[in-house]
């Protein structure tokens, strides 16, 4: 007995693939395949970029300065290409494509755990020892992905990023992750000849057939979902989604700000961990992955200390050259309005500067940053005050986030899911797209 391949692969089509696993598909094929199919990837799949920064970054250094406050730090204030909209000096990249982002300058939550932060940005849920949330890449993965019928790889996949638990969406929705590199363990045939792989696919099918029959819950159902998905990774085209490197040197150069002085390009390739992710992560949307969460890994957000020189030598320059190169790519492939991007961390920094130039955890007003995917972009919604210190007016939560994604990405907010313990839960924790932003 065989074990079944998976959904809409022949068998001839399944060892063929299996054969060839270990070898790669030359660049250019990979790319003609890409620019073939690019139309219908931009018609049928919307998608999400999550660009998380653990550790919480200081917004009113970076989204929301206060040049007027003695909260406003050393940073200064400059005019983007949203009429009225400025933003940190050290990103003036990114100012120049700001009439495709926009920003949320009124979060307000009460979560400065970094812990409990994180659940709550991520699934717009407070944690509850009675239930886990999934992280909102798990709901996009279920409601988008899973509808995806060409799409061979999981339809989540978190670059370098803490992405969270899939909850009640189950293990088949969990993040799979990668690392900038595109490096993943354990998705190769381990030097296996195919007679061998197949005597091992065997017993694991009688395995995975008796567990199952067994009624002892879902997870074996769920195991028996992940190994197929660990086939199709195996022989999918698509895992070429993840070969950085086969993209055009200029294109490299433009996400990671180019080969480093005086190497004539040759450590190009080893630099700009967040810019190849970015691009990575490019790369995944047209092949039709719906929502990838890649980590801002540039040195580190916890700034309770050194802040304006740990953002302007280090953090922001990066920040600014990945990001302005995402939506530049995004709007030159006529991808931008199809591909929602959020940016956002756990929770800001306090706008007081404390005795070691730094700032602490503050969650009472802050900034998440949004573009892309058909919204009213190149605005600010909502205000802080004249010190940064409280929320003027209206202020949104982590719900209101998604909420705004769902709709962007035309999953129904309406949407109601059901938990272990068979409770209702609203999609975005019932959160409401943000009238300014959408269409």
């Amino acid at each position: 007995m065989q074990l079944p391949t998976p959904k809409g692969m022949s068998r001839r089509h399944f060892m063929s693939h299996m054969a060839g696993a270990a070898a790669t598909i030359p660049a250019m094929n990979f790319i003609e395949h890409i620019k073939a199919n690019a139309a219908t990837a931009r018609k049928n799949n919307k998608a999400c970029i999550l660009l998380w920064c653990s550790g919480g970054p200081p917004t009113i250094d970076i989204w929301d300065l206060k040049p007027n406050s003695k909260n406003g730090g050393e940073f200064k204030p400059i005019d983007t290409a949203a009429p009225g909209v400025q933003i940190t000096e050290h990103m003036p990249k990114t100012a120049k494509v700001f009439d495709k982002l926009s920003i949320v300058r009124s979060m307000s939550t009460r979560e400065a755990d970094h812990g409990r932060g994180r659940y709550f940005m991520h699934t717009g849920f407070v944690p509850n020892p009675t239930v886990v949330h999934p992280t909102f890449g798990s709901v996009v993965a279920h409601e988008a992905g899973s509808k995806r019928k060409d799409l061979e790889i999981p339809g989540f996949i978190s670059v370098g990023a803490p992405s969270g638990s899939p909850g009640y969406m189950g293990t088949t929705n969990a993040p799979f992750v990668v690392s900038a590199n595109g490096q993943i363990a354990n998705a190769d045939m381990g030097g296996l000849g195919l007679p061998r792989l197949n005597q091992r696919l065997d017993m694991l099918g009688v395995i995975e057939k008796n567990f199952i029959n067994s009624k002892r819950g879902e997870l074996p159902q769920d195991h028996a979902n992940i190994y197929t998905k660990a086939v199709n990774l195996m022989t999918s085209e698509q895992m070429q989604a993840f070969k950085v490197d086969e993209e055009p040197q200029e294109i490299l150069d433009m996400y990671t700000g180019g080969p480093p002085a005086g190497n004539g390009g040759m450590m190009m390739r080893n630099a700009g961990g967040f810019g190849r992710s970015l691009l990575m992560a490019r790369r995944l949307v047209e092949v039709g992955v719906p929502f990838i969460e890649v980590g801002v890994n540039v040195g580190g957000w916890d700034l309770h200390n050194d802040v304006f020189n740990t953002l302007s030598n280090n953090n922001l320059p990066q920040m600014d050259t990945a990001i302005s190169a995402l939506v530049t790519d995004l709007t030159q492939r006529g991808m931008i309005d199809d591909v929602s991007i959020v940016w956002m961390g756990e929770f800001a920094r306090t706008p007081r500067i404390n005795q070691n130039v730094g700032r602490d955890h503050w969650a009472a007003s802050w900034s998440v940053m949004m573009g892309g995917g058909g919204l009213n972009n190149g605005q600010a919604v909502g205000e802080t005050n004249a010190d940064g210190t409280a929320c003027v007016g209206k202020s949104y939560l982590p719900g209101d986030i998604w909420a705004t994604v769902a709709h962007a990405m035309g999953i129904p907010t309406s949407t109601v899911h059901t938990s272990k313990n068979g409770r209702p839960m609203k999609i975005a924790n019932g959160g409401t797209p943000i009238k300014e932003l959408i269409s």
